[in-house]
């Protein structure tokens, strides 16, 4: 018998063949069910981990997550790794070969501007790290969000817009406050799972055991 008793099971959550109540948006498809529990919500502060999400969340824009998701690999072999060292020295060779790679969505702003971004990345890291620079948006501290239904949750908010002024003024794109308050929602800068989903209270766990060393 599930631990869950249907009639008792919220409507804003899925239950899944485990057993397991999880957020509605990954549906069933194993690599999506598979992200959420693995890496949507968890704390992020490595920096280069930072950079590569926020570039990929850019890319997503009018696309599905799944879709990055499903390409990520690919973009991770394309973009050098996402090293922002190697990404702000690429040549217009580097930039056409980028917008022949099927691999990769081929947007050739977004392609451009990562140039860009890698150079502004680097400028703010010699200044005083971006994992700080981000993480200082909400004190260090992942803000627990207690919702119980998706419409609650929202699209943009006061930090994700101030996040999104600031990275525009050090030089990124594609950083808008919807596509800010994703990247926020997905590094773990806010708890944003379902109170219903079994991973709300892992993830709520993994704050209280973050590294606080330099934060």
């Amino acid at each position: 018998m599930s631990e869950h008793d249907p009639a008792n099971l919220s409507p804003h959550v899925l239950l899944h063949p485990d057993g397991k109540c999880r957020c509605p948006w990954p549906g069933t498809d194993p690599l999506y069910v598979h992200y959420h529990d693995t890496d949507w919500g968890v704390p992020e502060y490595d920096d280069r981990a930072l950079f590569e999400k926020l570039l990929l969340d850019g890319f997503q824009a009018g696309l599905s997550w799944i879709t990055i998701l499903r390409k990520r690999e690919n973009f991770r072999s394309a973009f050098d790794g996402f090293r922002p060292e190697v990404m702000a020295r690429w040549t217009p060779d580097k930039l056409e070969a980028l917008m022949q790679d099927p691999g990769i969505v081929r947007n050739r702003a977004k392609i451009q501007s990562s140039v860009r971004s890698a150079q502004a990345y680097l400028a703010i890291q010699e200044k005083r790290g971006f994992s700080q620079f981000l993480w200082d948006f909400v004190d260090g501290e992942p803000v627990q969000n207690n919702f119980r239904s998706g419409k609650e949750v929202p699209a943009e908010t006061d930090v994700s817009r101030r996040m999104s002024k600031a990275l525009r003024a050090a030089g990124f794109n594609f950083v808008g406050p919807t596509i800010v308050y994703a990247f926020m929602q997905a590094v773990g800068m806010v708890n944003d799972h379902m109170v219903d989903c079994h991973r709300h209270a892992e993830v709520q766990g993994l704050a209280r055991g973050r590294p606080g060393a330099s934060r």
